[in-house]
């Protein structure tokens, strides 16, 4: 048999549970909720048509190289998005430049003038030679560990290939904005 006194506590302890509970819960939701990037903004890459893409892409020649497009963030040590051809930039990695036996093309300080800084080659695309080491590197300022890609060589391809993902894509220097959908 159970006292009144005891029956008030066990309903006040339950209350109490319930609303930690939700409070934990309505934080995750929150939480989680961040973790994918938000739409910041108009498409503002230009381009081609994704018809135009695709064309492009399986008309690539092949063979022992890949791919990348340089994305550049403030602040950030990723490299940009590397993929073997004839594949779609919708399965390009997000890459850590290796550069024991070639640096990247923007290796310069990155207080330069404009043009002549790191980072002044984005979303430039390139003919990569090189190859996955099968390591992962951490950058700690976008808080992601990412495949180490050791580059030999690089030739330039285009200035201004337009959107990396989908027309739609929204390039903003100070956010991670450009991801696979």
């Amino acid at each position: 048999m159970k006292l009144a006194g005891s029956v008030r506590m066990d309903t006040i302890d339950f209350m109490w549970k319930s609303y930690f509970r939700l409070a934990v819960a309505t934080l995750a939701v929150l939480a989680l909720g961040n973790c994918a990037p938000l739409a910041v903004g108009p498409p503002n890459m230009g381009g081609p048509t994704v018809e135009e893409r695709e064309a492009r892409i399986a008309s690539e020649p092949t063979g022992d190289f890949y791919y990348g497009r340089r994305y550049y963030v403030e602040k950030t040590r990723f490299w940009g998005y590397v993929r073997q051809p004839r594949e779609p930039w919708s399965d390009a990695r997000l890459v850590m430049m290796r550069e024991d036996r070639q640096t990247v093309p923007d290796r310069l300080p990155e207080t330069g003038p404009p043009g002549q800084r790191f980072g002044y080659d984005h979303n430039f695309e390139y003919r990569l030679d090189g190859y996955f080491t099968g390591n992962d590197a951490y950058d700690p300022n976008s808080n992601q560990f990412l495949p180490e890609f050791m580059l030999t060589g690089y030739k330039l391809l285009d200035r201004d290939p337009g959107w990396l993902f989908t027309p739609q894509d929204h390039y903003d220097p100070r956010r991670l904005t450009l991801t696979p959908r």
